[in-house]
């Protein structure tokens, strides 16, 4: 039987008891309809996960005995950080979800010069706690222990400044003649890497010349164009398969 995964921002200790309210307590108790006794998993992003049973439940609140720890990780084998030129709709919350389900350790929305979506003050912090939740949700699925780094929509120049800690950095374009197959071969072991995908309007020229300088290269991902929200997903599969993080058990 599958146990249900559950992330507190809490401090987990064997033997100690850890509250959970609002929407988490009523999934586990509303809608899972777990009972007193009923085992689960959780974590809190710090590493490792913790064997916990539900010992009290109600409407709004559950507590959670802890009893033992696993130090298991998931992560991938190199650091892949996502520069993510912000799509409209839903779109973005699936970007988020799939990176984080494919091990990316960081994402970084992009309000580009032609994104469709226009982020600022409150607006962008609202938009990166909601992302948040998606990745912290994804990570309760897929297994993940560590929850990836959400940022908050920035310009070109901020988040190519938050990709500069990579030591390998790719611009993902249709048209370019080195396949990322080839470049993604070529990495070191755990050598970090950083993906720029533009929005649905692509890159300006400005901003990809200030890729360019930046240090990113040009790859391309096969004879099709894909969508915004499906290159960055299709270049992580590319590097997580070269990299062997798909034979890992």
């Amino acid at each position: 039987m599958r146990l249900s995964r559950v992330y507190t921002d809490q401090p987990l200790r064997i033997g100690g008891t850890v509250p959970l309210s609002g929407a988490t307590a009523a999934h586990l108790t509303r809608v899972l309809r777990l009972g007193r006794g009923a085992p689960l998993v959780l974590f809190n992003g710090q590493g490792g996960e913790y064997a916990a049973t539900l010992e009290s439940e109600g409407r709004e609140r559950a507590v959670c005995a802890v009893h033992a720890f696993d130090p298991v990780e998931r992560e991938a084998i190199r650091p892949i950080t996502v520069v993510q030129g912000i799509a409209r709709g839903d779109r973005m919350d699936t970007i988020v979800q799939k990176c984080t389900e494919l091990g990316a350790s960081r994402v970084i929305p992009l309000a580009g010069a032609r994104s469709v979506v226009r982020t600022a003050g409150e607006s962008a912090e609202r938009k990166r706690s909601h992302w948040l939740a998606v990745a912290i949700s994804a990570c309760e699925q897929c297994g993940r222990n560590r929850i990836p780094r959400i940022d908050a929509p920035l310009p070109i120049d901020a988040a190519l400044a938050g990709a500069r800690a990579n030591e390998v950095r790719v611009l993902l374009e249709p048209d370019a003649s080195l396949p990322l197959a080839e470049r993604a071969a070529a990495l070191r072991p755990a050598e970090s890497l950083a993906l720029l995908v533009g929005p649905e309007g692509g890159l300006s020229d400005a901003e990809r010349a200030l890729a360019l300088g930046d240090g990113f290269v040009s790859c391309g991902l096969g004879p099709r164009v894909l969508r915004t929200e499906t290159a960055a997903l299709a270049a992580i599969s590319v590097v997580q398969a070269i990299a062997g993080d798909f034979r890992r058990l």
